[in-house]
């Protein structure tokens, strides 16, 4: 893809996309799909499923900010507090770092605004039902991840090729994006009563406490209400349609800007798509305060 300013290409970046049909079936792909990637936080879908599995007792917007990349805005402040609070716990038990808000002139900091409080909250809360350690919930041979590696091994239908530790400190598998393709499938075709399903509808429920007020994940499952999607940094995207049309997005910089124009782009590649996803298939390169050109796939 491209960024354009004033008519002359500034910049490009390579993205690599698959997207599958209702039925599973290759629509488009793009680069090297197979090969192991980085999801980052486009797991945490699979790492509620373990914890819900692990008897996790979160619905609705709190399980959906179990799930969350949030932007620390006080309702996510509120409710990563009420998920401890309701385990008997405080912030001080949180193991991810200390943060600002993603709206910077916030002069709020601790562990609470740290964008992926909520998913350690919901760790906590799932030791402390099964009276697991909680000062090492973070170690990979703690019980709680050793589930969740199982889980991610059994909906990717993949060993995990190599693990680490991501930015929140929480252990990290690496998988291609064909698996984690096949995962998001997994959410809107289990049954009514699964716990796969009951993430599927608390996130599409909750785009906001999945991500934020005004995020693209927000803005993208607002304009197709049978959306699912989870980003992951380093230029991540995973997604899945109610009927089970899905598709993963890895831009190969990492670059954030370009992730929102390539998803749309393979979101529209199965027929999804609304006026809204207009201006964030190409969005406005500024110049003076004033549009001068676009980010758009070429």
């Amino acid at each position: 893809m491209e960024v354009v300013r004033s008519g002359f290409v500034e910049s490009t970046h390579q993205a690599r996309m698959l997207t599958v049909d209702a039925e599973g079936r290759l629509i488009e792909t793009q680069g090297a799909v197979h090969v192991p990637a980085s999801p980052r936080s486009s797991m945490k879908p699979l790492q509620a499923l373990g914890m819900l599995r692990g008897g996790l007792a979160l619905e609705g917007e709190l399980l959906a900010l179990a799930c969350a990349s949030h932007s620390g805005e006080p309702f996510h402040a509120e409710g990563v507090r009420k998920i401890l609070a309701d385990a008997g716990l405080e912030e001080q038990a949180l193991r991810c770092p200390e943060d600002h808000p993603f709206d910077r002139r916030s002069t709020e900091y601790g562990r609470v605004f740290m964008n992926c409080s909520g998913k350690h909250a919901a760790m906590l809360a799932t030791c402390a039902v099964n009276d697991w350690p909680l000062t090492t919930y973070l170690e990979p041979s703690h019980p709680l991840q050793r589930a969740i590696r199982e889980t991610v091994e059994e909906l990717t239908g993949e060993r995990v090729a190599a693990s680490g530790v991501d930015g929140c400190g929480a252990p990290l598998f690496f998988v291609s994006m064909l698996g984690v393709t096949k995962a998001f499938r997994a959410f809107p075709r289990s049954s009514a009563d699964s716990y796969e399903r009951k993430i599927f509808d608390a996130m599409r429920a909750h785009p906001e406490m999945t991500s934020g007020t005004d995020r693209l994940e927000a803005k993208l499952m607002r304009a197709l209400p049978g959306l699912m999607v989870k980003s992951g940094a380093e230029g991540f995207d995973a997604f899945a349609f109610e009927d089970g049309r899905a598709g993963t997005v890895k831009i190969e910089d990492g670059s954030m800007r370009a992730r929102g124009p390539v998803t749309v782009a393979a979101l529209r590649s199965l027929g999804l798509d609304a006026p809204e996803l207009a201006e964030l298939a190409a969005p406005p390169v500024l110049g003076g305060g004033r549009p001068v050109g676009e980010v758009r796939i070429r």
